[in-house]
């Protein structure tokens, strides 16, 4: 067990490290690690996905705290636009929680790995979208707010992937964008973690100690860890060339995802 905890020590450090240096979600980088450590530990296939993505979501709830709270000391969140994003944020994380609980493993592979495609082109390219429209209505953006939540879910992220380029689109500043998706973080892990919790409280068969589709081992290394070197990681960001390492990170989650297709369709 005391090896078990340090493996999920190092993956945090790990992620930390890179979220903090390329301003990345941990999720992007702890769900594929999960895939290997799981693998590695002999999961059950059929529950590999499931308990990374669970075990994803619970660990966000302490990264984004401390993200958000950084940002709202800076006073850069647009609390006006999270709360109109909130109710439709923990609808959707939620049905998107209990929806990827009723799919096959294999399909929730295949999903993320496609969605690592979409991350990395994104980040080769350097797309972001063109600041053409205000921010809707309560309903719109509510609904907005729930397609994201299905999505972060599914794929267990903080959402900033997606938070990030709707508020952009919708006339926000990068500043203001980037801070308001750290505090959407937040809704976002406790409702997909109450989802997978909930998900996963009654199936059969997944390596313990767990509480539903959250790995406790994995859970505590990695935020011990993940909290501690993500300041390390922004520190490092003055420091090294970091749209050169965005690109060869992009590299990665394209051999990533690629690893994650493979085991799915050969």
């Amino acid at each position: 067990m005391l090896t078990t905890y340090i493996i999920y020590m190092v993956l945090g450090a790990v992620a930390g490290i890179l979220a903090g240096l390329l301003g990345i979600g941990g999720g992007l980088v702890i769900v594929p690690m999960l895939n290997i450590a799981f693998e590695w530990q002999s999961f059950p296939q059929e529950h590999i996905q499931h308990v990374a993505l669970g075990t994803s979501m619970a660990t966000i709830i302490f990264t984004s705290i401390s993200s958000m709270y950084a940002h709202h000391r800076r006073g850069a969140i647009n609390y006006p636009a999270f709360w109109r994003l909130a109710p439709g944020i923990v609808l959707g994380t939620y049905i998107g929680a209990m929806l990827a609980s009723a799919l096959p493993t294999g399909f929730l592979k295949a999903f993320f790995g496609f969605f690592l495609y979409y991350v990395a082109v994104q980040m080769l390219l350097n797309i972001k979208p063109k600041p053409n429209r205000e921010l809707p209505g309560v309903v719109g953006t509510s609904a907005a707010g729930t397609g994201i939540g299905v999505f972060s879910a599914l794929v267990g992220i903080g959402g900033g992937t997606l938070t990030v380029p709707f508020l952009s689109w919708c006339n926000q500043t990068m500043h203001v964008s980037i801070a308001t998706a750290a505090a959407v973080g937040l809704p976002i892990a406790l409702s997909g973690t109450a989802g997978y919790v909930v998900g996963g409280w009654s199936v059969p068969g997944i390596p313990g100690p767990h509480i539903g589709y959250v790995y406790i081992p994995a859970f505590l290394g990695i935020i011990a860890m993940s909290m501690l070197t993500a300041p390390l990681g922004a520190k490092l960001a003055h420091s090294l060339p970091v749209d050169k390492l965005k690109r060869v990170f992009a590299v990665l989650l394209i051999l990533v995802g690629t690893r994650m297709l493979w085991t799915v369709f050969v």
